[in-house]
């Protein structure tokens, strides 16, 4: 049963279209699951490594694991976002989030109590727990409120979703690139664990409060319509924003574009990830500093603005096909980039340009391929297990990465792989039309 919609004050009355304050709040929504995702993961690696019972192999296997059971329950997540709504949903996950980051400040003191008991090893028990709090932090961060954000905001939008999008992840984007930073300020001052449990108190408390407050789920549950007062579009300028009928998840998967789009979203959740948790370790062993390493990310952010409102913008008018195929190049671009760090110097800048497109494509394609292609009834179940397979991909990375590195030394041996399905998703997404409309769009 949904929150009802009118309290704790009713929007239909307001004076302006709502949308644009759930576009807001859904913004806020996604920067908020930071804690959760692999940037904001990573900031305290070194800081684990260095004060917990575990090492770099092992600590990333640990991710592993957490984020595959994650990755293995968004699915049954976005049935339930579809039964009881946004407020619901997300007031569940900023509340969870805030509790499994208290979680992981007590992990060494946990491991303390159950060795002293001679439960298992110090090194096993470190490994099971941080793994537990690795789940946590990205099922309720990561996926859940990620999830419930984005599908908010492209309710509220019909035929504005793309420039919605363009805008959400305009704005995720620039906090994402600058969050690392930030963070490691804030472990300087407050070390790791004060940090965590600051994080904790902002999202479980703070953010939980306004969820309550501002978040709204279906548009038409509050007396209001998709878009507001939008003036109806000239014929043949747009492509439908909608199907001609709610696709369920069963359907979705006997299409070629799910499994296209899928393919892509989850290649580079697993390669910007693992390029993401070992960024320091991929740069120095190609010969480059840790301070290129870590100045990686404002200009893939910067790339990744500007491609996100051009693309954002176009996806209300052209075939979602041809941002897959950008977005396939964009992974060939950096993978060969990544091959070739150390080699020559401009290498640093395809790894660069081609994350750019890629990270700006991205929230592009996850924020408006489902709504178009399938409707929006089942739309939770739909994205969410693409979304589950996003996050398996993302929890692959690190150790995929980590693999590597022991096996060869260096980081090519995942880098050609990459690149390969790169190639691969290139043919497909050339028949990946919109489901609904074999012929044109």
């Amino acid at each position: 049963m949904k929150l009802n919609c009118n309290k704790p004050f009713s929007i239909s009355k307001m004076p302006f279209f709502y949308g644009w304050v759930i576009l807001v709040a859904g913004t806020i929504g996604i920067l908020m699951s930071i804690p959760g995702q692999t940037m904001g993961v990573s900031v305290f690696t070194e800081s684990l490594l260095s004060d917990l019972q575990i090492n770099r192999n092992n600590l990333s296997l640990a991710y592993l694991v957490g984020t595959l059971a994650s990755g293995l329950m968004i699915t049954r997540a976005g049935k339930l976002y579809d039964k009881y709504g946004a407020r619901v949903m997300a007031f569940i996950a900023g509340v969870m989030l805030g509790v499994m980051l208290v979680y992981l400040t007590r992990v060494d003191r946990l491991v303390d109590t159950m060795a002293g008991k001679g439960w298992l090893s110090p090194a096993l028990l470190t490994f099971i727990l941080l793994a537990i709090g690795f789940w946590g932090i990205r099922f309720f961060g990561q996926g859940l409120l990620t999830m419930v954000s984005r599908n908010m905001v492209m309710k509220w939008f019909n035929r504005r979703r793309g420039l919605a999008n363009a805008v959400l992840g305009i704005f995720s984007a620039l906090g994402f690139s600058i969050a690392p930073k930030i963070l490691d300020q804030v472990i300087h001052r407050l070390e790791w664990r004060g940090a965590w449990i600051f994080l904790a108190l902002l999202v479980g408390i703070g953010f939980a409060i306004f969820v309550l407050i501002i978040y709204r789920d279906n548009p038409e549950d509050c007396g209001c319509v998709a878009d507001g007062k939008l003036k109806a579009a000239k014929k043949g300028r747009r492509p439908p924003s909608l199907p001609d009928h709610d696709y369920t998840l069963a359907e979705a998967k006997k299409t070629t574009a799910f499994w296209a789009f899928t393919l892509g979203l989850s290649l580079s959740a697993l390669y910007i990830s693992g390029l993401t948790f070992h960024v320091v370790s991929v740069f120095e062993s190609a010969g480059l500093t840790r301070a290129q390493g870590l100045g990686l990310f404002i200009p893939t952010s910067l790339i990744a603005v500007a491609v996100q409102f051009i693309g954002g913008y176009a996806s209300d008018y052209i075939k979602l096909k041809y941002l897959l195929l950008l977005f396939a190049l964009g992974m060939i671009l950096s993978t060969i980039g990544l091959i070739m760090l150390g080699g020559i110097s401009w290498a640093y800048w395809m790894v660069i340009t081609g994350n750019g497109v890629v990270w700006g494509l991205y929230t592009v394609l996850i924020g408006v391929t489902w709504p178009r292609f399938y409707g929006l009834k089942n739309l939770g179940a739909i994205s969410g297990f693409s979304l589950s397979l996003t996050v398996i991909g993302s929890a692959l990375g690190p150790y995929m990465f980590s693999l590597s590195a022991d096996l060869t030394g260096t980081y090519d041996l995942v880098a050609w792989i990459c690149l390969a399905i790169a190639v691969f998703l290139v043919g497909l997404a050339i028949k990946s039309d919109n489901p609904g409309l074999p012929v044109k769009l």
